[in-house]
């Protein structure tokens, strides 16, 4: 089944946690001292927060699903759709291991869809650059193109 997903660069963590905390009635399922994510059911939605480097508020949207066959076919609607594709494979981000690839609709905004797979205790590891922070602008988030990174 497939989770909505937002994730929005805020100003002040503390601040945007205590908000989103009470918006929703619940407190988030992953804190950290520059991140935050709700795993909300009702509606269902990966919602996370971030105060790093990039533009405050939306920085993309996308579908987490729980397999690698769902994930498997949200590929291939992006590619039918003729949109451009940035493949990462496994990599790193948000405190978590996932598969992912990222698609970009007319307007410039980023999708981000994924199968997390493990989380890690930090932000990012490994590769200097991931895919997500790299190549191919038509296909990674604004944020990307206008902070140097969606990770930060």
């Amino acid at each position: 089944m497939k989770r909505f997903h937002v994730h929005v660069h805020v100003d002040d963590l503390a601040q945007s946690v205590a908000f989103y905390s009470r918006l929703f009635a619940a407190e988030p399922a992953r804190l950290e001292a520059d991140y935050a994510k709700w795993m909300l059911d009702d509606p269902r939605i990966n919602f996370a927060i971030s105060a790093r480097d990039g533009a405050r508020g939306v920085d993309h949207l996308g579908f987490q699903v729980d397999d690698e066959t769902e994930l498997a076919e949200l590929k291939a609607r992006a590619q039918s759709a003729d949109l451009a594709l940035l493949d990462e494979g496994d990599t790193t981000c948000c405190y978590a291991r996932s598969e992912k690839h990222w698609v970009t609709d007319p307007q410039g905004v980023a999708w981000e869809h994924f199968h997390t797979l493990a989380d890690i205790p930090v932000f990012r590891q490994g590769r200097a650059a991931d895919a997500c922070c790299a190549a191919a602008p038509q296909a990674k988030p604004a944020t990307a193109r206008a902070a140097g990174s969606c990770c930060g």
